[in-house]
């Protein structure tokens, strides 16, 4: 994740969330994850990050037709700091774009988010995000991910 405020390295945990990687790396390699900003800022819990409310500019239509809402896969990966999962509604079925980096011991999203992904890389990011001001939840000034490279360690 290229950020304003610097990289962010994922690791794919695709034998406990195979679909919801192979989403994340095809929308990330469509352009959909570009241009989207940290909207969500909850300290101590997570930072927030997805296509809606937070692109800048809108999705063409190839892009639109490769947002969908996934099936949940919750697995045993505990949510702990670094670990990635999706966002969603009430619905456990409704994730779709937006995701969450958890910034300490979540126990509580244990087993109803599906956890993905792991920070590998850049976790003094992840942390001078949970620093920023914010209003509520949401950053006081606008924090880009400008890119989302896939790539291989």
């Amino acid at each position: 994740l290229e950020t304003s405020m610097g990289n962010i390295t994922l690791e794919f945990m695709a034998d406990k969330a195979p679909e919801h990687v192979r989403n994340f790396l095809r929308l990330a390699q469509a352009g959909v994850l570009n241009l989207m900003a940290f909207h969500r800022v909850a300290k101590g819990f997570v930072i927030q990050t997805g296509y809606l409310p937070s692109r800048s500019e809108p999705l063409s239509e190839a892009q639109q037709r490769l947002v969908r809402s996934l099936q949940p896969e919750f697995n045993d990966t505990t949510h702990v700091k670094g670990t990635v999962s999706m966002a969603r509604g009430d619905n456990p079925a409704s994730a779709d774009t937006s995701f969450f980096i958890v910034l300490g011991p979540s126990p509580v999203l244990d087993g109803k988010y599906t956890a993905f992904a792991r920070v590998v890389d850049g976790l003094s990011v992840v942390e001078a995000l949970e620093k920023v001001p914010v209003n509520g939840e949401a950053p006081q000034t606008r924090i880009d991910v400008r890119r989302v490279i896939v790539g291989r360690r």
